[in-house]
């Protein structure tokens, strides 16, 4: 399946809500669910007809599939694959989709100072969350577990497109962030051909675009992470990326403390403070890198960080219950409530 070290791991965080008239129009919605990237994907199309747009879901599946192919740093045969299996040894040369995401997820790193960083799969795993570690790891061992993961050991040659891990046992793994990236070139693929409106849930990372047949935003319902069988909003959604980092069905309480399974990679411990972070903005990709970014940081570094991206926003819940909403947050009137 993913990486074993899945500090980026993303929850099915989302529910969409598709309030539906159909009668009186003539565009239909078609919707499949299938598993891709080792994850969910909910994949839903309006078009003229039920067949075009049967097609067009095949083509998406197939266009993930590929990218699967890819970037997985679970199948021996992918490109990424290549490249840890050569770190310390050599560079290897890759498609140029993949050199560019690989940049793109480095300045990111850069940005915030560690925070993010696709090494992270090289990281051991000493922290557990199923209810067996009763005490804090030592010092030493945290310390240790970081050793291999650094992102300015990640050498990238653009004039003969390829990447060199300088350290023997690094790994790098794009998790989520490759699901929003496939999720963002389908939708331009979609647009490309000619359909209007869908949406591409992966895992709850999710790109949209259009309207519903009855030409309503598409609903996107956001979990309330202390009572998961309610929604704490709907958000409402024509042309957005949104996903959501989370800790709250993974993690432990450490004398009185409570730490979330997503971990910072520049130090080993885990995010405290935040529950929740949910980002919007044109992009899955970058939305999902800020997202975990912010987990790591936190809230008052987080919102330094994303006065940088002013296309993008949040809704970060704490845990202690508190809603924060960044300046820039376009939806004024939001009803939030646990």
């Amino acid at each position: 399946m993913k990486s074993t070290v899945r500090i980026f791991l993303k929850k099915l965080l989302f529910f969409i809500v598709i309030i539906s008239s159909f009668t009186s129009h003539s565009q239909i919605l078609r919707k499949r669910t299938t598993l891709l990237m080792g994850g969910r994907f909910d994949i839903s199309i309006v078009a003229n007809d039920s067949l075009t747009a049967e097609k067009n879901i095949d083509t998406i599946i197939s266009e993930i599939s590929r990218i699967e192919h890819l970037i997985s740093d679970w199948k021996p045969t992918s490109q990424v694959s290549q490249v840890n299996q050569n770190a310390g040894i050599q560079p290897v040369k890759v498609d140029r989709e993949v050199f560019e995401l690989t940049q793109r997820a480095l300045r990111l790193s850069e940005i915030t100072n560690g925070a993010f960083d696709i090494s992270f799969a090289a990281m051991e795993k000493i922290w557990k969350f199923d209810g067996s570690m009763t005490k804090m790891p030592l010092a030493e061992a945290v310390k240790k577990s970081v050793e291999k993961v650094g992102y300015k050991n990640i050498v990238l040659d653009s004039l003969q497109s390829t990447i060199f891990l300088q350290l023997k046992g690094m790994k790098i793994g794009f998790g989520a962030l490759g699901e929003g990236y496939a999720t963002d070139k389908c939708r331009n693929m979609m647009l490309i051909k000619g359909i209007k409106a869908g949406i591409i849930n992966a895992s709850g990372d999710m790109s949209t675009w259009g309207s519903q047949p009855n030409g309503k935003p598409w609903n996107i319902g956001l979990t309330n992470p202390f009572n998961t069988d309610k929604l704490i909003a709907t958000i409402p959604l024509n042309f957005d990326a949104v996903t959501t980092s989370g800790n709250y069905q993974k993690y432990v309480i450490l004398d009185g403390k409570r730490y979330s399974h997503i971990i910072n990679p520049a130090t080993g411990y885990p995010s405290t403070g935040l529950c929740s972070v949910t980002v919007l903005g044109p992009n899955a990709e970058m939305a999902n890198g800020l997202s975990t970014s912010l987990m790591v940081l936190g809230k008052t570094k987080g919102l330094e960080l994303l006065k940088q991206f002013p296309k993008y926003s949040c809704i970060m819940i704490t845990d202690d219950e508190k809603i924060v909403k960044s300046k820039n947050f376009r939806i004024k009137n939001l009803k939030m409530k646990f």
